[in-house]
């Protein structure tokens, strides 16, 4: 039992703390910098801009505005999917098209929360960039960016959510990466807007999104992150392979399919981009356990990623797959302090300290306390985080169907 507790205590270590120190010392004392330099303004505009939406009426119209207001010396094309909506998004991307931005005169049924969400705009002239696809039915986010990716024309595909912002100057500070000609994908740095979000939801998308974005640009630094934010990254066209169908992480399969091919993944820190977290810790949890079954579903479908093929093994399992493993050991710490506790008051003690840290966490997520939420908040996240990690599990090994549709958020909150 004993050296059950230490191994768990150990393996919990490495994973929260070990791991993150190494990869920061060896991006201090051996880092691998990539070269910058300004695209070259007579070349043709050279980015392909790749969305993929499902029901996504509530914020379509704002978000197809903002991307043809992008820089059009930049951005060759639009390329928006219909997954098989059966809300306004399809009668939208029509309109789009003929006119070049969303008009909503009224001919559009929409919802009350879609109708209320909806900005009106100033019919122009059709813009050329602009191209539409409809899927008539819902097959996943990938075989809609497969459907894009087959039709797009540039040399650097960049792949966008329906909510993120792109703030001024981020393409052309995410373009400057590919200057050199070993980096295959690029991410920028996600800025997390605040909308009122309860204490556990503010701890994880504050100091462990922090925490996370710490440990991939030290990955960056030494080679490559293992995966990165799925709103807003590019990647060559030339490099692209097509992520198998119903695949849930398209923003770890690319990557790591281009360091499989002797590139780099980077990270941007200037190329910056504004999106939302979800507002309720119920919306984050259903968010991590569908990205957590991802993991496991990456394994299955690309067991490559797991072999010497994979140039970032290691920082896949330390970063990753380590964190699918830590609850099961928060379990055996627990169990094996507690059984050792019994002729041990340093054991029993620290089992004590675990038996008050976890029930802390949970009464912070029950009872919605402002003072013991504001204490607790961290320990919430972390009880959130890994109960996710188990219940992503579940999810993967018995759900019937395609495993993308465990998660159906909501337009306006939940689709991070």
């Amino acid at each position: 039992m004993t050296i059950l507790f230490w191994l768990s205590f150990a393996i919990i270590l490495y994973t929260y703390a070990g791991y993150p120190l190494l990869i920061a010392i060896l991006a201090r004392v051996s880092p691998s910098p990539w070269k910058r330099e300004p695209w070259p303004e007579a070349l043709p505009a050279p980015i392909s801009i790749i969305m993929a939406v499902h029901n996504g009426a509530a914020l379509l119209p704002a978000q197809i505005d903002h991307l043809l207001s992008l820089e059009p010396t930049l951005v060759r094309e639009i390329l928006i999917v219909s997954d098989g909506s059966t809300d306004a998004t399809n009668q939208i991307l029509e309109q789009a098209q003929a006119h070049g931005c969303p008009i909503h005169d009224g001919s559009i049924v929409m919802s009350g929360n879609e109708a209320a969400s909806q900005p009106a705009f100033v019919p122009s002239p059709s813009d050329p960039r602009l191209r539409t696809f409809i899927l008539p039915e819902q097959a996943g986010k990938v075989v809609a960016l497969n459907r894009a990716i087959a039709e797009a024309t540039s040399d650097i595909l960049l792949f966008v959510d329906i909510r993120p912002h792109v703030e001024p100057g981020a393409l052309r500070s995410l373009l400057e990466n590919f200057a050199d000609p070993r980096v295959g994908c690029v991410a920028g740095e996600l800025l997390i807007a605040p909308q009122g979000n309860d204490a556990t939801t503010s701890a994880i998308g504050g100091l462990y999104w922090r925490y996370e974005q710490w440990i991939r640009n030290c990955e960056a630094a030494v080679d490559s992150p293992v995966g990165v934010y799925g709103g807003f990254y590019a990647i060559r066209r030339a490099l692209v392979t097509p992520a198998p169908a119903g695949l849930i992480l398209d923003d770890m399969f690319q990557p790591l399919a281009i360091i499989r091919q002797g590139y780099r993944s980077v990270l941007d820190r200037q190329a910056l981009v504004t999106d939302r977290w979800p507002a309720s810790t119920t919306g984050e949890f259903s968010r991590k356990v569908r990205t957590l079954a991802g993991n496991f579903q990456l394994c299955r479908e690309a067991p490559w990623v797991l072999s010497p093929a994979n140039r970032v093994l290691f920082q896949l399992v330390s970063h990753k797959l380590l964190r699918l493993a830590v609850p099961y050991f928060f379990m055996l710490l627990l169990l094996s302090s507690s059984v050792l506790g019994l002729r041990s008051v340093a054991y029993a003690i620290f089992g004590l300290l675990q038996f008050a840290f976890w029930l802390m966490a949970a009464i912070a997520i029950q009872r919605h306390i402002p003072a013991v939420q504001r204490i607790a908040a961290p320990a919430s996240a972390l009880l959130v985080l890994n109960a996710a990690a188990i219940a992503g599990l579940y999810k993967f090994l018995f759900t019937r169907g395609p495993l993308w549709r465990i998660w159906s958020p909501t337009a306006t909150e939940d689709r991070v």
